[in-house]
């Protein structure tokens, strides 16, 4: 209605604007005088144009007015409705006609066009609604404090809103796209996963689950999972998942289920049942523990009355009146009563009820009980114990205490204390008096005690002091304590005992005494394992022997033979060595302790003997020197042995010299090759000089030359014959700093010649710049030219092959410089390796056997070793190895 209204209002409007418009024109038309076919048409335009903006009722109103003005104003007769001019008829039949339709095809193209101007409009209303609702939808999918998935039939995530992704830990991009199952615990997986089997498989239906879910960074939620599964648009299923956070639920469930855990095996620890009692609906509860202590089945239906039934004939009266006065009258109790269990034992239990009211107001009795059989026992023990610690304290005088260190009193004390103190044990005693028994001189040790304590610097004392009896007699008093510490974290209390020691202490004096006799003995036998012996000895202030233990014998020594005699009495060899004993006696005198002294004496044989003796002085508790004691040993065999290796070593010598002698004799050849060269040279270059100076103009010049040549030679002869007499005279070893490769070049000087005579190669692969060794020139260099000498006439055989020999020195990295003497031989036979270096081995017809055999002797005394290398091919190899000098090794 309210539409119509309106309508008509704009209609008439509308009418009325070109009403006012057709006069306008038809004024002007008058002035202009304008012709009526040319008013027709100016009408149908104002009449159009109206139709265009304005509505079609009034368009059909002004067509009707136009032509009434049209016909009226125009047509004549002017200024009446009749029309007398033929021609003016159908120009009115056709303004008309024309403007009626005109007007009523506007019109409908009017409506049309805001047809479809409305209808845009409500498309556009309707996108922007769309979008407006999307937007809100897709806010509360993103926002919403749930977290949404949405799956394919694989289980691949196709969507999921960032709350989601976010409480995983992840973004949305790292989830879109991937298997859900890689958010779920490996366990959960095949679970999860028929799950959502099972939601594809009914499309529409909702489903619930619990289960946990892996966050990003590896710790783990619990969500509840409401799963339904939709056909999409393209009729593919999907799942779509709300998962609702039920973490701190399910930790609060698994904490209740701890919790009632702890709780029952709290009461089986703790041996305390629990249980509920409803009096006005007579519902009773009771846990597992309540079960066990009662020794009833689980099964059975409790109750007060069973509870009296269980309890001991004795206590059976106290337990009915204590339920019967609750149900009168409801409060709080407390009792204890015993158990007569069908086995014949007896329980003592301590129950604790609470009256409380439900919800219902009904009365409700809350309460535990606990088995204290073990309590109640160990309480029996407990004063058994006491009386036996009483008993024990008086039987051994130790009195038991607890001191408080701000009152300045004891909390408790014994009555062994009391008795200790002077007291009789019911005697009432003020801490003033006790403290007054205590010794004067001990006063300030046991306060300085109670200040250690307060101030925290130790935490058990151990001290004595002195309590001065009624009679005057005095008691020992040891005491042990150690501190207390308060729940302030404040040392609060002393706890400790006070013995008496006045019998330990008068004995302690009585064995102090006796222990001072028996230190000197161990003193003595301490000394005589710490000096270790075949037999011990003791002298007295005066260095005269006083004892003698019986392993003289074994040296053949008579022990009483030489009690009284000062060491240099007994010795035989003072006037050959009288700067050692002066030194000896010089020691004795100091009172210092000596070692290892070496002297020659004889045994009852008369036949000579050597002893190493080692003292120390010894003296008595004041000071005072009370002479040595000591050990010796009969070296007798050490020393005959030492002279026996020393003639051995000096045999040895002798038959390394007799072997470079013959050695030489094998050489003599090549000895007098090596000095005939010279001296051949000296007699040529004597001629020449005697020439240049025979000239009837001397040449002077060339004469110099010629003697300058003699002296070269000269000293060539003059070094050969040294290093033959070097090889050739016997002497003393003599241990320098050598260079090996100067000791090989000195042996292929003198080899030169056998070299050449048996046509034998000599190659040298010496390293340069070798470490020095300590040796004997001349020992070494006879070592060398035994190996040359052996591997030429190994090689004398040899037809076949290119005879050479290889010496070769070298460093090992291991301290040691090495020497081998290589040749291309006969070798050594398989069986003749490890004994070819033996004495009197040889495979020579003509051959001793020493002179590998001195060779090794020879680098052993250097601290080497010589060995047979083995080697590919044929002939033999010889290797010495030679310590580096360590004062020369950086």
């Amino acid at each position: 209605m309210h539409n119509q209204i309106s309508n008509f209002k704009r209609s008439a409007t509308q009418f009325a604007f070109g009403s006012i418009t057709l006069a306008v024109v038809t004024l002007a038309s008058f002035y202009l005088q304008t012709h009526f076919a040319a008013m027709a048409l100016v009408y149908l335009l104002v009449i159009l144009l109206f139709s265009l903006i304005g509505s079609s009722v009034a368009s059909y109103a002004l067509s009707v007015l136009a032509v009434a003005a049209l016909a009226y104003c125009f047509a004549p007769p002017a200024f009446s409705l009749r029309i007398d001019d033929p021609q003016a008829l159908p120009v009115v039949v056709a303004f008309l006609t024309v403007s009626i339709v005109g007007t009523h095809l506007i019109g409908r193209v009017r409506q049309e066009r805001e047809a479809a101007h409305e209808a845009a409009a409500q498309l556009r209303r309707g996108a922007a609604d769309l979008k407006d609702r999307e937007k809100r939808w897709h806010a509360i999918f993103e926002h919403n404090p749930a977290m949404y998935f949405m799956l394919d039939e694989a289980g691949t995530v196709l969507n999921v809103n960032t709350f989601g992704a976010t409480q995983l830990g992840y973004a949305r991009d790292e989830l879109i796209g991937q298997s859900v199952l890689g958010i779920f615990l490996k366990e959960d997986r095949a679970f999860v996963h028929k799950c959502v089997r099972t939601c594809l498989e009914n499309i529409g239906q909702s489903r619930t689950w619990d289960v946990q879910k892996i966050r990003k960074d590896g710790s783990v939620l619990w969500v509840r999972e409401n799963a339904k599964a939709m056909l999409w648009a393209d009729d593919q299923p999907i799942v779509l998942i709300a998962c609702e956070d039920v973490t701190e639920r399910k930790r609060t469930e698994l904490a209740l289920q701890r919790s009632e855990a702890h709780l029952a095996q709290a009461q089986e620890l703790s041996h305390t049942g629990s249980f509920g009692w409803n009096v006005a609906t007579g519902e009773v509860f009771w846990s597992k523990e309540n079960f066990r202590i009662f020794q009833l089945d689980p099964q059975t239906a409790p109750g007060p009355e069973l509870v009296v039934e269980r309890t001991h004939p004795d206590d059976k009266a106290s337990v009915q009146e204590i339920i019967d006065r609750a149900m009168r009258d409801p409060r709080d109790f407390e009792h204890e009563y015993r158990l007569l269990l069908p086995d014949g034992s007896v329980k003592h239990i301590h129950a604790r009820v609470r009256a409380t009211r439900t919800a219902t107001g009904d009365i409700e009795f809350v309460g535990a009980a606990t088995d204290i059989t073990a309590a109640r026992q160990v309480e029996q023990q407990l004063r058994r114990s006491e009386a036996y610690l009483a008993e024990a304290q008086r039987l051994s005088h130790t009195g038991s205490w607890s001191w408080d260190l701000y009152s300045l009193d004891f909390v408790y004390r014994s009555a062994e204390v009391d008795r200790l103190f002077g007291f009789e044990p019911q005697e009432t005693v003020s801490i003033e008096t006790i403290r007054s028994r205590v010794h004067p001189d001990d006063l300030p040790r046991l306060q300085e005690v109670q200040r250690q304590a307060i101030e925290g610097k130790e935490e058990r004392f151990e001290y004595d002091f002195r309590i001065l009896l009624a009679d005057g007699g005095i008691r020992r008093i040891h005491s042990v304590a150690h501190v207390v510490v308060g729940s302030d974290g404040n040392v609060r209390e002393l706890i400790g005992t006070h013995m008496d020691v006045t019998e330990q202490y008068a004995a302690r004096e009585r064995l102090e005494n006796t222990l001072a006799a028996l230190r000197e003995s161990e003193q003595r036998f301490r000394d005589y394992a710490e000096t270790a012996s075949d037999w011990l000895w003791e002298t007295g202030p005066d260095h005269q022997v006083t004892h003698l233990s019986e392993h003289t014998s074994a040296a053949g020594i008579l022990a009483t033979g030489l009690i009284g005699l000062p060491r240099w009495d007994i010795a035989c060899d003072v006037e050959e060595e009288p700067e050692k004993w002066r030194q000896h006696r010089a020691t004795l005198e100091a009172h210092l302790p000596f070692r290892d002294l070496v002297y020659r004496t004889v045994n009852r044989m008369r036949s000579p003997i050597y002893v190493r003796t080692s003292g120390k002085p010894f003296f008595d508790l004041n000071g005072n020197f009370l002479g040595y004691r000591g050990v010796s040993t009969d070296i007798t065999a050490l020393i005959r042995g030492d002279q026996t290796e020393q003639e051995l070593r000096k045999a040895q010598a002798e038959l390394a010299h007799v072997t470079r002698v013959t050695t030489l004799g094998e050489l003599t050849t090549s000895i007098a090759h090596e000095i005939n060269q010279p001296l051949a040279a000296i007699i040529s270059n004597a001629d020449a000089c005697l020439g240049w100076m025979g000239r009837q103009t001397p040449d002077l010049s060339a004469a110099r030359c010629s003697v300058e040549w003699i002296i070269e030679d000269a000293i060539r002869a003059s070094e050969v014959i040294r290093r033959i007499r070097a090889l050739a005279k016997k002497g003393e070893i003599e241990m320098v700093p050598l260079d090996i490769n100067d000791v090989v070049k000195d042996v292929i000087a003198l080899v030169a010649r056998e070299l050449v005579n048996h046509r034998v190669t000599l190659k040298t692969k010496l390293t340069e710049a070798l470490p020095a060794i300590l040796g004997d020139r001349i020992q070494l260099q006879q070592v060398i030219i035994n190996l040359v000498m052996n591997g030429i006439e190994a090689m004398d055989a040899v037809t076949d092959r290119t005879r050479e020999l290889v010496i070769q020195s070298s460093e090992d990295g291991t301290g040691y410089v090495q020497v081998t003497v290589t040749d291309c031989g006969v070798g050594i036979a398989e069986d003749d390796t490890d004994r070819v270096l033996d004495p009197f081995f040889t495979t020579k017809s003509s051959g001793l056997g020493m002179g590998l055999s001195i060779c090794r002797s020879i680098v052993e005394a250097h601290a080497g070793r010589l060995s047979v290398v083995r080697k590919q091919g044929p002939g033999a190899s010889f290797r010495f190895d030679l310590p580096l000098h360590k004062e020369l090794v950086p």
